[in-house]
């Protein structure tokens, strides 16, 4: 299985995610979706998003648990878990949950995050029922054994490899990330450390396995070709069987202040530019107070966002020191998110001045602000891009997934385009000023091999 681990250090490339698009659009109005949603007796949530372009449907079941939920030592886990859900159950042997969805004419994979693990298959309209049977049956009827489990643990030691220990990026942002966090779990990779994969064993995965994948621990999201009054008796027959149980509470370590200003550096044969990226920590939608959140989504939609940007028109076409520049914000992690410059200069221009100059447009745009004008030309971009939200079938599924696993509710998804429009230029400002704060500040830099020398001669 090829499974995507979705990383929010998206700064660290100049390649645009398909997480990125989705925070760019997430919330959407109510009357773009329509969402239905309801709860079975058993504590899942379901929710239904008709959409009829064509006679195929989504399933994604989202679990309320990531990677920073994963016991200390056992980093890796709920990755590694994710990865054997397709070795088989009581029911289906190893193989057949994949098998049965390819002979059907399906895809289906699954991904993980600090904050959630999703399952999804994408089918006819008339497979719905097949692929809620198959989904159904993993969540609790999973059979591991060491003949299944230590060889699947190769390999994600060797997806590591590949995605991380082979790429100075990703390298690169799990320094970074370490940095930013000293005590919160999402200092930790996702894909987990490969020491303490390489730990992880039949009883680390079954331990993680009962402890948190019941039914009142997910969201069940179906989108495309069909309606609640359809999807209900389904839900009801393969999910709304499934018992309860207890689940525990998510008990994250808080994050202290951070009082000084901390930089790393990579250099590597494989680098053939150097990139700069300078991150803040800054509130999610769970844990800001007042609009701060939306606020920032302005602020990076002006400043960083595009062709468009300011940072962008100033350091890249107006006097030409950057090849790629902007900025990067993701409200949507149950705990901190990150506010993200970025800056790659062009080849013959030297880092430091374009980490130079990139630092002097952010002490301008402090200084100076951004205007009602930018500010209103700014929720006019961002409402246009939420209604072509609708017509990728996957999106509105990823879109209630995140929120619903991360503090948020369907209302709160459906009130966005009313929190962003109330927005002020004033406000951003502040927001601005909450989190851009030296001190507080962790710096990346990615280096061809050989320029620190050129540098400092």
């Amino acid at each position: 299985m090829n499974s995507v681990i979705f990383s929010k250090l998206k700064c660290l490339s100049t390649a645009i995610t398909g997480l990125c698009f989705l925070v760019a659009v997430s919330p959407v109005q109510a009357e773009i979706f329509k969402p239905e949603t309801f709860t079975l007796d058993n504590g899942l949530q379901v929710v239904v998003i008709s959409n009829h372009r064509a006679p195929i449907v989504t399933q994604m079941l989202w679990y309320k648990v990531g990677a920073a939920d994963e016991v200390a030592g056992e980093s890796g886990n709920a990755h590694f878990l994710e990865h054997l859900m397709f070795k088989g159950t009581e029911r289906f042997k190893n193989g057949d949950f994949s098998s049965l969805v390819a002979k059907n004419g399906g895809e289906e994979n699954a991904f993980t995050s600090w904050d959630y693990t999703a399952y999804h298959q994408t089918v006819a309209k008339d497979r719905l029922a097949l692929v809620m049977e198959l989904e159904a049956d993993r969540m609790t009827g999973l059979v591991l054994t060491d003949d299944i489990v230590l060889p699947e643990r190769e390999v994600v030691r060797e997806e590591r490899r590949s995605r991380v220990d082979n790429n100075p990026s990703a390298q690169l942002g799990e320094v970074m990330q370490a940095s930013q966090y000293l005590n919160h779990p999402y200092r930790i990779p996702i894909i987990g450390w490969d020491h303490e994969i390489e730990e992880l064993n039949t009883e680390t995965a079954l331990r993680f396995y009962h402890k948190w994948y019941a039914p009142n621990n997910a969201v069940l999201v179906v989108a495309g070709d069909t309606t609640a009054e359809e999807v209900r008796p389904l839900a009801e027959k393969f999910y709304g069987v499934i018992p309860a149980r207890d689940v525990p509470e998510r008990n994250r370590i808080s994050e202290p202040p951070q009082n000084a200003a901390r930089r790393v550096e990579l250099e590597s044969k494989l680098v053939s530019s150097p990139t700069l990226s300078i991150r803040y920590l800054a509130p999610s939608y769970r844990t800001a107070e007042g609009n701060v959140p939306y606020a920032l989504q302005i602020l990076d939609e002006i400043i960083g966002s595009g062709a468009t940007s300011k940072l962008y028109k100033t350091l890249a076409v107006e006097e030409g020191t950057a090849a790629s520049v902007g900025t990067s914000y993701n409200p949507g992690a149950y705990d901190l998110g990150s506010f993200i410059f970025y800056i790659s200069p062009r080849p013959d221009i030297p880092l430091e001045q374009a980490e130079e100059r990139l630092h002097e447009e952010i002490q301008k745009i402090m200084e100076t602000g951004v205007t009602e004008e930018e500010v209103r030309k700014a929720q006019s971009r961002m409402a246009d891009a939420a209604v072509f939200a609708r017509d990728p079938l996957s999106a509105a599924p990823n879109i209630f997934g995140r929120a619903l696993t991360t503090g948020r509710t369907v209302a709160d998804v459906e009130n966005w385009p009313a929190r962003i429009a109330e927005v002020t230029a004033e406000d951003v400002n502040r927001a601005m000023k909450q989190i851009v704060i030296t001190n507080q500040s962790v710096t990346g830099v990615l280096l061809p091999e050989g320029l620190t020398e050129e540098i400092t001669e």
